[in-house]
């Protein structure tokens, strides 16, 4: 029987590919750098780190789902805006 080890180098590969389909106007070099912070130095990151910090990095972004607001959130921010008023008198 063959032992199969994983291909993280692949995997690496489709998951960067994923990211331009699912995000085109986002800059490569954008998503390596947020899937990677906290990583410190990557010189000597093993491929199944690198394979890991991309799969959960996927898996924020598909959370990551933008919301409309509620009437009633957009009427307390109306509202909070009327009562703004300017501090510095050079603002005047």
């Amino acid at each position: 029987m063959k032992n199969k080890t994983k291909d993280y180098h692949k995997e690496i590969l489709e998951s960067l590919k994923e990211l331009k389909q699912g995000y085109p106007t986002t800059p490569l070099g954008n998503h390596l750098s947020t899937a990677l912070d906290g990583y410190g130095d990557i010189w000597g990151l093993p491929d199944k780190e690198f394979a890991f910090a991309l799969t959960k990095y996927k898996a924020k972004l598909s959370m990551d789902v933008p919301r409309e607001p509620s009437e009633n959130e957009i009427n307390k921010i109306i509202e909070d805006a009327k009562n703004l008023y300017l501090t510095n008198e050079e603002e005047y």
